[in-house]
């Protein structure tokens, strides 16, 4: 684990260029800006290659698809390749349609991704495993989640992020868990999307190593809702969306380390 990670962004602040969905872009923006980076934005592949330059890292999402976001995330995809940028992938209920799947096999095909974080019915459907996944949710069935995690992570070359009550992160070979967080964050849309962004935002800080990136990214994220949730009084997925925002801002490593519990 390396927490100074978090210390590392905060001081470089690094810009992270996110092709959104309409559904949770504040969230994202927010809790980036909130934890120490720099999000930007986009929805025109015509600005591409500045804000690519510019970024540390890129962020696709295919929450909310269009053909427009499709060719525009292939070409900032590609771009960020061509400099070496860290890209992260995010499918959103990449099984709720054969659209979404075939869009997002065909980006991966064209795009070398660094991290692929999704849900375990998204990670799943990916791997080519049997998974009863639910639109956004993540479904159910009887895999093992850690092997359903490598597969996918062998199949497509790079860090796999399957999160859920536990966050599993392998690159394939090596695996890591974190076992904090909050059943609050599966009442609150666009946690995932959240932690995707952070992820990419992580990487843009350590290249080197994608996996020490998003290890870092989930741990962070994961004790920061715990510590919030553990205020509160009752669920409130509301007032939980903006009390993270704010705890984001505020996290210590200190405060990660007395709670945090990684195998």
């Amino acid at each position: 684990m390396v927490l100074n990670l978090l210390e590392t962004l905060r001081t470089d602040k690094p810009i992270v260029l996110t092709i959104a969905n309409f559904v949770t872009v504040q969230d994202v923006a927010n809790g980036l800006n909130a934890i120490g980076a720099s999000p930007i934005m986009s929805a025109e592949a015509l600005e591409a290659p500045d804000l690519v330059k510019i970024s540390g890292s890129v962020c696709l999402n295919i929450g909310t698809l269009t053909e427009t976001q499709v060719a525009q995330m292939k070409v900032v995809g590609q771009l960020a390749n061509e400099q070496q940028k860290p890209v992260v992938f995010d499918p959103v209920a990449v099984g709720a349609s054969n659209y979404r799947y075939q869009t997002a096999v065909e980006l991966l095909q064209q795009v070398k991704v660094a991290v692929i974080r999704g849900n375990a019915g998204e990670i799943a459907t990916l791997a080519g495993s049997d998974w009863q996944s639910k639109g956004i949710d993540a479904g159910s069935g009887a895999g093992d989640l850690v092997k359903i995690a490598q597969t996918c992570a062998l199949k497509y070359d790079c860090i796999v992020v399957l999160s859920g009550a536990t966050d599993i992160i392998t690159d394939g070979k090596k695996v890591s868990q974190i076992h904090n967080g909050t059943p609050l964050f599966q009442l609150h849309v666009g946690s995932g999307d959240l932690l995707s962004s952070l992820v990419a935002a992580f990487t843009a800080v350590q290249s080197t190593d994608y996996f020490d990136a998003a290890q870092t990214a989930c741990l962070v994220l994961a004790t920061t809702g715990q510590l919030v949730a553990k205020q509160m009084t009752a669920d409130r997925p509301g007032t939980f969306a903006f009390e993270l925002i704010d705890k984001l801002h505020l996290i210590t490593t200190e405060e990660i380390n007395k709670i945090a519990v990684v195998d």
